[in-house]
């Protein structure tokens, strides 16, 4: 009889997992510092949703806390959505042993999107409007100049490819931004991890996590749909996410078509552009 195999797990004192929780703290640390996301004085609201990306980024930034060059508080925040069956203790429990400041907002957004969206089609789009907003709310009255939300490089690559696709856009999600409003600062420290990274940091830590299941399986989801994309090519050429990554931070606006970002039309002899004359080099 053949034996089962099974999935690697890591101990919290294992080389392995040491050296796994190493590489995603370089790597929050090094976002951080790159996109200035937090300085000092912040009040950062952590936004725990109960999945593997938010316990991680959580868990990071209180190591992080401990030994950054600036002083800076944070809060972690959660919105019980009033989902049937949602395990409402779970998260003040696992909190509480943390012994962190935290803030449960409770919000019934469940039933208003199974009042508005008809059964069968993706809630994504109007639960995504109605969490941000209360996000923000809560930000205010918790005095938090900074949101921090826990999308990962993935997830970056994974929106670059549906705003192609299904948008017309080339856009993705950026590191930092400033609300429409402009009365907070959104940031994500996990811009430089990859989801796969983080789920074996979130098994080796046994995080208590809470499936989201508002949307159902909804498998047919355009992003699921993008997301077995990248992982076929994944596997057909170990790195590819990474080098997409990495191609959203080497833009060479000359050699695209936005004429907003590159004045085509006063193009004239003599005219020398950062990225060069490379019109007929051959592709890479």
């Amino acid at each position: 009889m053949n034996a089962v195999v099974q999935p690697i797990q890591f101990e919290h004192h294992s080389t392995n997992f040491n050296r796994l929780r190493g590489r995603l703290e370089h790597q929050v640390g090094r976002a951080i510092a790159d996109f200035n996301m937090i300085e000092e004085g912040d009040t950062v609201m952590v936004c725990l949703s109960g999945g593997k990306d938010s316990y991680t980024l959580l868990d990071i930034l209180r190591t992080l806390q401990k030994r950054a060059p600036v002083d800076f508080r944070l809060i972690a925040m959660n919105l019980d959505q009033k989902q049937p069956g949602f395990p409402a203790d779970v998260l003040p429990r696992y909190l509480d042993t943390l012994g962190i400041e935290y803030h449960i907002e409770t919000q019934d957004t469940y039933s208003i999107v199974k009042e508005k969206i008809p059964e069968g089609k993706t809630t994504c789009s109007l639960c995504s409007r109605l969490r941000r907003g209360i996000i923000y709310k809560v930000a205010g009255e918790l005095g938090a100049n900074k949101i921090a939300l826990g999308h990962h490089r993935d997830d970056m690559v994974e929106t670059l490819f549906l705003n192609m696709f299904f948008g017309g856009k080339l856009k993705a999600m950026p590191p930092k931004l400033v609300t429409d409003k402009g009365d907070h600062i959104v940031i994500r420290p996990l811009a430089y991890c990859a989801e796969k990274d983080i789920a074996r940091y979130a098994r080796g830590m046994e995080f208590p996590i809470i499936p989201c299941n508002l949307c159902g399986s909804q498998e047919n989801l355009q992003r699921q749909n993008i997301k077995e994309m990248l992982a076929q090519w994944e596997r057909e050429y170990p790195g590819r996410t990474q080098t997409i990554f990495t191609a959203m931070q080497n833009i060479a606006p000359s050699h695209l078509l936005d004429g907003g970002l590159f004045d085509f039309r006063h193009v004239k002899l003599g005219d020398v552009v950062a990225e060069g004359d490379v019109a007929f080099d051959q592709a890479t």
